[in-house]
Order: C-alpha cells, then structure tokens, then sequence
C-alpha cells in the first residue's frame, strides 16, 4: 500500500444531499416518500438534496434512522460541506483584498519573520494576505481600517508632515503582540515615579544590566515597556500609549542607536505617561527624530522640559553649559550620576557642541545586544535578576535610587520632578 503523506484536499465540493440522492436511487425512493418517513415536507427534502438546507442535529438523527449510519456521520458530513464552502468564499474574498498589499510594510514583516518570506507573486498572495489578517487580528481589511487606519487621529506627533500612518501602526502591531500576553498590575503612579528614580542610575550601566532592571521596574509599577525594532519609513523612536484604561506603554525602537537618544527618550515617554494621563487616554504620542517641521504643542514642551529636568537638574545647567573638554563631562556626569553621552547629547542638541563633537563618550545601542538579553520567564529568575543587582548596590558598583548624590538628594526641587 502507497503512504500518501500529503492531505487530500479537493476541488470540489460535495453536498451531503449527494449521498442522500445515492441512497434514494439505491431503495428506489422518491423524494416525497423520503419525505413522509422524516416527517418534512417535499420542499424540504428537496432543499437537503440540493445543500440548501442545513442538516441540523434533528434532521441528523432522523436520516439515521431512515437511511441508515449514525447521527455523527450525518452532521460531520454537513461540517465537512459547510467549511469546504467556507474556504471558497475565503479564497474569493482573498482575491478581491489582494490590493490591500501595497497598503502594508510586507517586505518589513517577512524580514522580521512575522509572516512568510516569499515571492509577491500571484501565487503566494493570498496566501500573505491571510497571514496579515492574523498578524493584525482583524477579519478583513475593511476591519483593519476601521482599527489601525483610524488611529492616525489619534496621533499626538513630534513633526509635521509625515504619510506613514500604515507603517507606523504596523510597528505599533509589533509592540502589541510582544506584550499582550503579558501579565500586568494596574498603573500605580506613586510606584512608577519612585522607579523613575531608579531608572536614572541605570544610565551609566552596560545594556545587559541596565534593561532587565528597566523592564522589571516599569512592570512592578503597572507600565509595559518593550523594544521593537525600526522599520523602513516609521522613522519614530518612541511612543507613549494607553492600551486601555489601566495599561500604560511605553514602545521604543533605538532609532539613532545611541545611549543618548534611548535614555532621554525613555523619559520623554515616561513624562507623557505622567503628565497627560488626564489629557486623554486616547492620545497616542510619537516622538520622532528630525522629519519635517518640528511641533512645539504644548504637550511636547512639558514632556522635553520633564526629560531634560530628570537627567540633569536645572540647578546644574550653569556647570553643564560651562563644560568644554572630554575630561570636564566625563567628571561632571560622574558627579551627577548619569552617563556622560548624555551630558553631550543634550550640549550637541542645544547647539553648545557640535554634532561631531565627544561623540567617542556616547555609547552605540544595537539590537544585536539587545536581543541577547533574555526576559525573565518565572519569578525564580526575576528573583536571581533582584539579588545580582542588589548586591552590585552592595558593592558600590552602582548606586540605589535612595542612595543618590548628598546634593541631588537634598535638593527638594530635584526631588519633585521626581515625585518625591
């Protein structure tokens, strides 16, 4: 006997009144008289005869009883009719969607091995389009703009000028499914300020230690954060959102690839969380790098000002401003506990150094790295992850957020923007 080891999926489709018809001719039966042993009027039977009528758990078991098999032979031959009929109304409706392709980043997705990478031939097109609606978790591109398209009014943008809504909500898509199936705690506002603090002293740590400890914190107090990598034409680097009324997120993509620009982006969208939680929930802010003309809204502002306020005091900007050789930044971020590619990033950006200044201080952050860094999966780990850092607080390798600088820590006006 041959082992066919691919299954059997034909072309056609066969209606369970077919074998309905078999067994008529075999009796030699008319329909009426099928008819009146059912108790069903001619129509009726006519109706299953043609597959216009449903076989249902009732009529099931009475043609069990009258031509013969079991009640479950009748319904799975119904099942089997009704979905080969499904998957032709699919493969129709694929057809008719096959357009919404050049609407999607797909070269973007099959790079990141979110659906499959192949040939946008004819052939494998409804086949990528079926694989996009799952990716969205949508049931067909009219629901996708009813979603996704749409959020653009929600967009609280850095920069004018920008048509990448569907390239942006992709990579927002991205963020959602690395931490839907993560459990959460509602947002508590008390424990996140407090872990902000934290989070500063982290600046000066390698990414391997730094962002474990990063993710953990905003966990504890409510707030999902994750890293996705940048994709063609998004151009953001980060994003404050509600996913609903309890869940803050906080989505990153290292775009710039310097420690720099991910830590102040980091607060950039740690202060929206805080600042305009009232404003609206609904309110998406993108912050993007250098596009188009720059948007002074008023919310930005206040996030630049709260970014900028955390990492280096308004109390030290007389020093900051005064710095002028490798050796001055590096003694002064060491002073106030951050990483001195900070301290040049904010003099390049304000234009007290040029752009290519210093810029050996700064640090590259890549994704290579970054996905090295495994995401504690049990509390076991989550527990081995606390004790290291503990005892690196121990040792003196880094500094807890109690045990900041004598002069940060007794500067009340320091200490407020932390919510301290």
């Amino acid at each position: 006997m041959t082992n066919c080891t691919h299954p059997f999926n034909p072309d056609w489709i066969s209606p369970p009144g077919e074998t309905i018809a078999d067994l008529l001719e075999e009796l030699d039966w008319t329909q009426a008289q099928l008819a009146k042993r059912l108790g069903y009027t001619t129509k009726h039977v006519s109706q299953l005869v043609n597959g216009k009528a449903p076989i249902t758990e009732d009529t099931a078991l009475k043609l069990a009883r009258v031509l013969g098999s079991t009640e479950e032979f009748w319904l799975e031959r119904e099942a089997q009719y009704r979905a080969a009929l499904a998957k032709v109304e699919e493969t129709e409706c694929l057809e008719n969607w096959v357009d919404w392709l050049d609407e999607i980043p797909v070269k973007a997705l099959q790079k990141a091995r979110k659906i499959t990478d192949c040939r946008l031939d004819a052939k494998n097109k409804l086949g990528i389009v079926r694989e996009l609606l799952e990716f969205f978790g949508v049931a067909s591109p009219d629901e996708w703009r009813a979603c996704y398209a749409q959020l653009e009014g929600q967009f609280r943008r850095s920069y004018t000028g920008q048509d990448n809504t569907n390239v942006i909500t992709t990579w927002m898509r991205l963020g959602e499914l690395e931490v839907e199936k993560q459990s959460c705690p509602r947002f508590n506002r008390i424990k996140f300020e407090k872990a902000i603090q934290e989070i500063r002293t982290l600046t000066v740590l390698p990414p391997e230690d730094s962002i474990p400890r990063l993710r953990q914190l905003c966990l504890e107090a409510g707030v999902l954060w994750v890293l996705v990598p940048k994709i063609p034409g998004a151009r953001v680097s980060g994003l404050a959102r509600w996913l609903n009324r309890h869940r803050p997120l906080i989505q990153m993509s290292l775009y710039g690839k310097s420690n720099d620009r991910f830590w102040f982006t980091f607060f950039h969208e740690a202060a929206h969380i805080l600042l305009h939680e009232k404003a609206s929930k609904e309110a998406i802010f993108l912050d993007e790098w250098e596009q188009g003309e720059k948007i002074e809204s008023d919310q930005e502002c206040e996030a630049n000002e709260q970014a900028r306020n955390w990492l280096i005091p308004p109390e030290y900007e007389a020093e900051l401003y005064s710095l002028s050789s490798e050796e001055e930044v590096t003694t002064f971020a060491e002073k106030i506990g951050i990483h001195s590619g900070i301290v040049v990033g904010r003099l390049q950006y304000e234009g007290n150094f040029h752009w290519g200044w210093m810029n050996g201080l700064k640090e590259r952050m890549t994704m290579d790295v970054i996905e090295k860094i495994s995401q504690p999966t049990d509390k076991a780990e989550q527990e081995d992850e606390q004790s290291a850092y503990n005892l690196a607080v121990k040792l003196g390798v880094i500094g807890a957020a109690k045990n900041l600088p004598p002069d940060l820590s007794s500067n009340k006006e320091y200490m407020s923007g932390f919510g301290g």
